[in-house]
């Protein structure tokens, strides 16, 4: 997360999964998809557990 700096530009955008309505912190690219805050988490690979 960034604290410093002026706050980023967010840019509208429709969920490709469920078609909400939802801003993001890039400029969309045509052709890609773009995921809801929550349907990102789905499409996110699983995190790997740090071993100590």
């Amino acid at each position: 997360m960034r604290f410093d700096g002026p706050p980023r530009e967010m840019h509208k955008a429709v969920c490709s999964d469920c078609g909400q309505e939802c801003e993001v912190p890039f400029a969309p690219a045509e052709g890609r998809p773009v995921y809801c805050r929550e349907c990102f988490r789905n499409h996110r690979p699983p995190r790997q557990q740090r071993r100590f």
